[in-house]
C-alpha cells in the first residue's frame, strides 16, 4: 500500500472518532470500506494493521486513541484543555485540506500574506520550558535598522493570525511583546533565568487585548452595545474570553468585557463603525468621541 493511502487512512480513522466520539473496530472497518469505494483506494485493513495504525497515529500526530475494554469501543483521549484541543484539530483539518492534488487546487483560495514566524515556535517553547535566555535581531515597523535583544522568554501569544513572544528584556528589566515574524538570527544561550513568583503572567495575558502588556494597571469593565445584526457575529466570534452577554433581543446585543483598554482594542472598536456603541467606562467613551471628531475634521 502506498504511503499516501496509509496517511489518508490515518486521517479517516481520526475523523471517524472525532465525529462520533467513539466507535468499535467493526464500525471503523465498515467506515473504511465505504471510503474505499468512494475514493477508489483500498483502505480495508485487518485488526492487527489497525492496532499498528493506532500506534503510528500517536507517534506521527500526537493523537492518542484508547480502548474502553468494558464497552469495547475506541476513542480519542483529549487530555489537554478544550481550547488547545479545538485549535489542534483545526490545524489538523487545514493540514489535510492543503494536501491537495492538482485537480483541487483551483478550488482553494489562500490569503496572500507573509510568514507568521511559526518556524521559531518550537525553539521558543523549548527555551521557555527550560528557562533559557535567548538573543535575536529585531526589526520594528517604524525603524529601518535591526536592534539586538537579549531576553528571558516567558510565553508565546497569538493575536489576529500572528504569533508573538512575551519576554522580559534584559536591558531595562521590562516585560515586552515581540512579533515572532520580525525576529532574525535567533540564538539560544546556556544562561538560565528564574522569573519572580510575584509576576502573574497568566493573569496579565488573560485580560489583555492585542499585543500590549499593561502590568502596572488594572483591567476595566467595558460595556458595549451592538446592533442585532453585528451582535450575531459577536456571539459566534467573541471579542475576548471574558465576554459576557448582558442583553440579547431584537433591539441590541449588549456585552461586558473585563480587559485592558489598549490601542489594539480601540482599533478593533473603530473598525466596527456605527454598529457598536460604548456604554462604559466613561473615560473610554470620551476618548473615542475625540477620535471620531478628529477623523471627521479630516473631511471638513
Amino acid at each position: 500500500m502506498s504511503q499516501r493511502a496509509t496517511t489518508t487512512r490515518h486521517h479517516l480513522i481520526i475523523n471517524k472518532l472525532r465525529r462520533y466520539k467513539q466507535a468499535t473496530y467493526n464500525e471503523i472497518a465498515d467506515y473504511l470500506a465505504q471510503e474505499s469505494e468512494l475514493q477508489h483506494y483500498d483502505f480495508n485493513i485487518s485488526k492487527r494493521t489497525f492496532q499498528r495504525d493506532v500506534l503510528e497515529i500517536e507517534s506521527i500526530y500526537g493523537i492518542t486513541i484508547k480502548y474502553n475494554f468494558s464497552e469495547k469501543f475506541y476513542y480519542i483521549d483529549e487530555e489537554f484543555e478544550p481550547l488547545y484541543s479545538d485549535r489542534f484539530f483545526e490545524a489538523f483539518d487545514i493540514y489535510n485540506a492543503l494536501k491537495v492534488n492538482e485537480r483541487n487546487k483551483q478550488h482553494i483560495y489562500l490569503e496572500k500574506r507573509q510568514t507568521q514566524g511559526t518556524e521559531h515556535l518550537y525553539g521558543l517553547l523549548h527555551a521557555i520550558n527550560n528557562c533559557l535566555q535567548i538573543s535575536f535581531s529585531y526589526q520594528k515597523f517604524y525603524t529601518d535598522h535591526l536592534d539586538q535583544r537579549t531576553v528571558n522568554p516567558l510565553a508565546v501569544k497569538e493575536f489576529k493570525y500572528r504569533w508573538y513572544l512575551v519576554a522580559r528584556d534584559i536591558y531595562d528589566n521590562r516585560v515586552k511583546i515581540y512579533a515572532i515574524d520580525r525576529m532574525a538570527n535567533l540564538e539560544f544561550s546556556k544562561n538560565h533565568f528564574t522569573e519572580e513568583a510575584r509576576f502573574d503572567l497568566n493573569n496579565i495575558l488573560k485580560h489583555s487585548f492585542g499585543i500590549t502588556v499593561l502590568s502596572d494597571e488594572k483591567p476595566q469593565k467595558v460595556v458595549l452595545s451592538f446592533s442585532p445584526f453585528q451582535g450575531k457575529y459577536i456571539k459566534t466570534l467573541p471579542l475576548h474570553e471574558t465576554q459576557k452577554i448582558l442583553i440579547d433581543n431584537e433591539k441590541e446585543v449588549r456585552i461586558s468585557l473585563n480587559i485592558f483598554i489598549t490601542h489594539d482594542f480601540k482599533m478593533e472598536i473603530l473598525s466596527m463603525g456605527e454598529t457598536v456603541k460604548i456604554l462604559e467606562p466613561k473615560g473610554f467613551v470620551e476618548d473615542m468621541k475625540e477620535t471620531y471628531r478628529a477623523a471627521l475634521e479630516q473631511y471638513a
